[in-house]
């Protein structure tokens, strides 16, 4: 068994590593201008389900509304897995940007392009911070949509159950009066945990996309509130399909059944 999640495994960095450096002098090349911003959000849609399809891996996404459209929004979905970051680029239309913590410009190749069409923040830096919420706003002005994970990171010590979110999100949603769209990922932390181990394991994917929460007349006095309403719209499909266990080897045992 170990021997197959290992030779899949390679597979799986083959899978990915190779769309990611046929386009990477593209990802330079579109970094240049911000008008042309779009063609790099386009190349990681492609980049995520080329991967999908590579490792045989079918991803489900579900829609609670209408297919979200290319008007600029925030996107906040549940972090236990390297592959989220695939699954929102699978799911988001339009131009975005990530959030990502810095660390994430410091991965070869990878980490340049990354700093270079997205931005990255030091969560425990308060300048940093700050100025991460600056070029948001200036980036839904130019009618780009946010991608963040407002746990602030994979930290969850039994996932799939959410840490506590951060309030950035649902700032800059209410300071910009565009909406929130919760997004729930299902089984990317059983595919690919989080163990830096780098071993996969085959799960077809789900997600889904929840019917935007609209921001229009709220005040910064709403953060709170609009922060627990959107936990727990992340939340409720992970209850209801039993994932959400007190002992993380019942939640694996849970999804082996599926």
């Amino acid at each position: 068994m170990i021997i197959l999640r290992r030779l899949y495994s390679i597979w799986g960095v083959f899978a990915f590593s190779l769309p990611f450096l046929l386009f990477l002098p593209f990802f330079h090349l579109f970094a240049k201008k911000q008008q042309w911003h779009i063609y790099a959000s386009i190349l990681n849609r492609w980049w995520a389900n080329i991967f999908w399809f590579l490792v045989l891996m079918p991803y489900r996404i579900e829609y609670k509304g209408k297919k979200t459209d290319k008007s600029p929004a925030v996107y906040c979905g549940n972090h236990t897995s390297f592959l989220d970051i695939l699954t929102m680029g699978t799911i988001v239309k339009g131009d975005y940007l990530f959030i990502g913590k810095e660390e994430l410009a410091t991965i070869p190749l990878f980490g340049n392009m990354f700093k270079k069409l997205h931005i990255t923040v030091n969560r425990n830096n308060k300048i940093s911070a700050y100025r991460t919420l600056l070029k948001s706003k200036e980036a839904i002005d130019n009618h780009q949509s946010i991608v963040m994970f407002p746990e602030g990171g994979i930290i969850s010590e039994n996932p799939p159950e959410l840490a506590p979110f951060k309030e950035g999100a649902f700032r800059l949603a209410i300071e910009k009066q565009v909406p929130i769209i919760p997004v729930t990922i299902f089984y990317n932390w059983y595919v690919l945990p989080d163990d830096e181990k780098y071993l996969l394991s085959w799960h077809s994917g789900r997600a889904i996309v929840h019917e935007p929460i609209i921001t229009l007349g709220m005040t910064n006095a709403d953060i709170e509130t609009l922060k627990e309403r959107t936990y727990q719209i992340i939340r409720q499909p992970l209850l209801e399909a039993g994932m959400l266990h007190s002992n993380k080897k019942l939640a694996v045992s849970s999804i082996e059944k599926n």
